[in-house]
């Protein structure tokens, strides 16, 4: 995303409206921003930490929204709207099903 600064209050106001929408439809499952203001780090499975992230996700920004949908049509059609409202293109991931989750 590479708005200006005076052009985020609108982004920001179309971006919740499609958020509104999908909780409307009865899709939203959640979102939410990246918090900028902390650091990312990597945990180890024996709890060592280390100040760095994977170099492929070291300038990973924005956000994430996890709709419930029926179809990858579907989900093309509401990530064409995020696009159109936060004015760059989105990053269509699916999430495996776990029946254990």
């Amino acid at each position: 995303m590479d708005v200006p600064a005076e052009e985020m209050p609108a982004v920001a106001a179309a971006s919740h409206a499609v958020i509104r929408a999908a909780k409307a439809a009865g899709v939203y499952v959640f979102a939410g921003g990246i918090n900028a203001g902390v650091a990312p780090e990597r945990v180890a499975a024996d709890g060592g930490r280390t100040g760095t992230t994977y170099p492929q996700t070291a300038r990973f920004d924005g956000g994430f929204c996890v709709l419930e949908l029926p179809s990858r049509d579907a989900a093309v059609q509401w990530a064409a709207r995020l696009a159109a409202a936060c004015r760059c293109d989105q990053e269509l991931r699916e999430f495996h099903y776990d029946p254990e989750s």
